[in-house]
């Protein structure tokens, strides 16, 4: 893989008189500069407002948001991209598919699957569908290491089920879940499959088709795009059946005081002026990736991973947590007798940005008798000398600490 680090320039600074070190990418990745490039030439060039203008700058920003769900489809996968609805990012994709697609197909005696260790965004959407629905919520467990229980998962799919909704990597824990396996068995009893795919993505190739889900929801700012775009991607035949979720304009085909009539998928859930600049952005984010090679990120982030458990596990009093055999770039830790909060402020003091916190995953941590790690987390540009300075930066802190 090429030597990515030069092409961001957040990357270029000091933080607290010292070189940046940023290992905080599960929350957001920072952007390239072929990013911040294309974002900076739609607003300065093509700013318009998109769809059924006639001026040559709405045609252009037109060209340029539907070039951009192209691509989007191209990366996921997906032949047509109709199923692919631009969305402010994953927890605004699963809210979609919860308030439309749920409101309309749950009942009392229905099911929803999720995991233990989902981040909120995928559970509490289906708490409140639920409550109003009348439906029930199961979970399946994971064990010590952070890897699922697939006997329980099996012996609670049933014909009361009606979709399963999973995390593909988990942001808390680093597991990679065996989603397409788990895709196959809620098939075999007619379930619908929604996977959250926020830190999938990222971490290597997606291909909807092969994993035969029905929706797959993902954020621009886990894939090296700006904040405040993401994507929905569903079965186009299965999107065209499900009620709109946000009324307004863009999501008609004719408005009246006795009847509105909706367009098809994706535009019935895109109502109102979308965030061309993101969707700009995230198209761009995508061919950057793909002129690195994807498969060559998730090598290089392999190599990082393994190169900074070692580092992790060399700290004394240290504990990782997530061991699982399958594993993304997320390394969340505990240090006995320390804080994450005191450990992070400290870090950051070294320069060495890392997340502290219940990482919208308190189910998971709770289930590993936490409230908080500290997470160190990957990405392209991530290199074995950032966990170098992890691993210093926890031995001066760790000094004033203990």
């Amino acid at each position: 893989m090429r030597d990515v680090r030069a092409e961001f320039p957040t990357l270029q600074q000091e933080v607290h008189g010292k070189p940046l070190v940023y290992l905080d990418s599960a929350a957001s990745t920072q952007q390239a500069q072929a990013v911040l490039d294309a974002v900076a030439a739609y607003g300065s060039r093509d700013h318009a407002n998109v769809h059924r203008g006639v001026h040559t700058l709405s045609q252009r920003a037109t060209q340029a948001f539907e070039d951009a769900r192209a691509d989007v489809a191209r990366f996921l996968g997906a032949s047509d991209p109709r199923g692919v609805v631009f969305t402010r990012g994953t927890t605004e994709g699963i809210n979609l598919v919860a308030w439309s697609w749920g409101m309309a197909n749950l009942g009392p005696g229905d099911a929803v699957v999720l995991t233990e260790m989902e981040h909120h965004s995928n559970i509490v959407p289906w708490q409140l569908v639920a409550e109003r629905t009348g439906a029930e919520l199961r979970v399946v467990p994971f064990d010590e290491r952070g890897v699922l229980d697939l006997d329980v998962y099996a012996q609670q799919l049933d014909v009361r089920v009606k979709l399963v909704s999973m995390v593909h990597v988990s942001n808390a824990l680093g597991t990679i879940n065996p989603v397409k396996e788990m895709a196959a068995m809620a098939r075999e009893v007619g379930a619908r499959v929604l996977i959250d795919g926020a830190q999938g993505v990222v971490h290597g190739a997606v291909d909807v088709a092969d994993l035969g889900c029905d929706f797959y929801a993902f954020s621009g700012h886990k894939i090296y795009a700006p904040t405040g775009i993401g994507v929905l991607w569903g079965r186009p035949e299965l999107l065209d059946t499900m009620p709109p979720w946000h009324g307004g304009g863009e999501m008609i085909r004719e408005v009246s005081f006795e009847q509105t009539t909706y367009a098809d998928a994706p535009a019935r859930f895109e109502a109102g002026t979308p965030n061309i600049g993101g969707a700009v952005g995230l198209a761009a984010a995508v061919r950057w990736m793909e002129s690195v090679g994807i498969d060559a990120i998730a090598a290089h982030e392999a190599e990082v991973l393994a190169h900074g458990t070692a580092v992790l596990e060399a700290v004394d009093g240290l504990r990782i947590v997530g061991t699982a055999p399958d594993k993304a770039g997320v390394l969340s830790f505990v240090v006995d007798g320390v804080h994450p909060q005191d450990l992070g402020t400290l870090l950051d003091r070294y320069g060495v940005a890392v997340r502290t916190g219940h990482h919208c995953a308190q189910p998971a941590l709770r289930r590993l008798g936490l409230t908080a790690t500290t997470r160190a987390s990957i990405a392209a540009y991530t290199t074995a000398a950032d966990l170098d300075a992890l691993g210093s930066g926890l031995e001066r802190a760790l000094r004033l600490l203990r």
